[in-house]
């Protein structure tokens, strides 16, 4: 399994959006950086992710999972672009902070940290753990 990060303004898609669109999911569509894209097509199903509110709150609100595989983005024509599908798996019972991040040195290298734009990013495992614990979720899923 591999964990990655996805970043959303709450006020275009929220943590609470997400979480209403159920088991289904919803597709991580309007990605329009080659790094980003290429980071959802090596998504294999059952991956997890962090849900972070960028802009607004800068922090980790909960863990979402690959339902679907990379495929066609529909808000686009152009055949360059591709999502996934993610679903809601549970609220962060604390969410952590970038403040927090940044200050964890165990985190230093952590793509949050170092790629602040890329929209979606990979995060080592040893990185999920300990921001799992960080908010309080324990055992990681």
């Amino acid at each position: 399994m591999a964990y990655w990060l996805f970043k959303s303004e709450p006020f275009k898609w929220s943590w609470d959006m997400q979480k209403n669109k159920g088991a289904e999911g919803e597709q991580w569509d309007g990605v329009r950086n080659y790094q980003a894209r290429n980071n959802m097509r090596a998504m294999k199903l059952g991956d997890k992710g962090f849900f972070y509110h960028s802009n607004e709150g800068l922090e980790i609100v909960g863990i979402v999972e690959v339902c679907k595989t990379a495929h066609h983005d529909s808000t686009t024509d152009d055949p360059r672009w591709e999502c996934v599908d993610i679903r809601a798996v549970c609220d962060m019972p604390k969410p952590v902070t970038l403040k927090a991040v940044k200050a964890n040195p165990k985190l230093a290298n952590m793509s949050l940290v170092t790629s602040m734009r890329l929209s979606v990013q990979p995060v080592r495992e040893d990185e999920w753990l300990e921001v799992c614990k960080m908010g309080g979720l324990l055992p990681a899923p």
